[in-house]
């Protein structure tokens, strides 16, 4: 892959990864095998009220996240911090190559490429 840039966007549902070049976009879409669904717990009943986390969707995404030097990840709630928390832990190569992670809504395909190229371009003036 000859893009130099990456961005992520995910909810627990599924995954937008986006390879960018100034004049091209590589998209693909990531999803869990099993839907994610939200327990709750009651009194007296044992664990947190929260379902596992997909480890494998994760590092479908970690996996697709591959041949980027610079990753923004992105997303609403708790799922971008857990696939930070799972590149750490199972894809360590991908560690520092993340340069953000921000929390986004839920914008278009062509308002996330147009956020990623404003993130790297004042991140390059930055530096």
């Amino acid at each position: 892959m000859s893009h130099y840039h990456a961005l992520v966007w995910l909810d627990h549902a599924e995954a937008h990864v986006m390879h960018i070049s100034p004049d091209d976009v590589e998209k693909s879409l990531v999803q869990p095998n099993r839907q994610h669904h939200k327990l709750h717990s009651r009194v007296g009943t044992l664990g947190d009220g929260r379902a596992p986390e997909d480890q494998d969707y994760y590092q479908r995404v970690a996996d697709a996240l591959k041949g980027a030097s610079e990753i923004v990840i992105v997303g609403p709630a708790q799922a971008k911090l857990q696939l930070i928390k799972h590149i750490h832990s199972h894809a360590p190569d991908l560690v520092s190559k993340v340069v953000g992670v921000e929390t986004v809504d839920h914008p278009t395909d062509a308002q996330l490429v147009a956020y990623a190229r404003r993130y790297f371009l004042l991140k390059d003036k930055m530096l």
